[in-house]
């Protein structure tokens, strides 16, 4: 099961600094790590991707899409990636 999706998970989210950001959507200021809201758009990241493989420390792991394996954080967004696949849903 995938983990709790966050404002920062979502297209909508613009972030003004660490904690909180403005939603696009719904014009309004929200905190970075709240619950995300029923007009969640999924923001392409590393971790929703199909080549990500989680590491043995938590906030690292690979892509095995590229011919290096390089590392590569979970939360990196993958909008321009060449190699970017949503991971299949269960």
């Amino acid at each position: 099961m995938e983990p709790r999706l966050k404002h920062l998970d979502c297209r909508n989210f613009a972030p003004i600094d660490v904690v909180k950001g403005l939603c696009h959507a719904r014009k309004e200021p929200v905190l970075a790590d709240g619950a995300c809201c029923e007009l969640f758009d999924k923001l392409p990241k590393c971790k929703h991707c199909a080549s990500y493989r989680p590491g043995l420390q938590p906030y690292l792991g690979m892509c095995v899409a590229s011919p290096s394996r390089p590392m590569t954080y979970p939360d990196l967004i993958g909008v321009t990636c060449e190699w970017f696949a949503w991971k299949p849903t269960a």
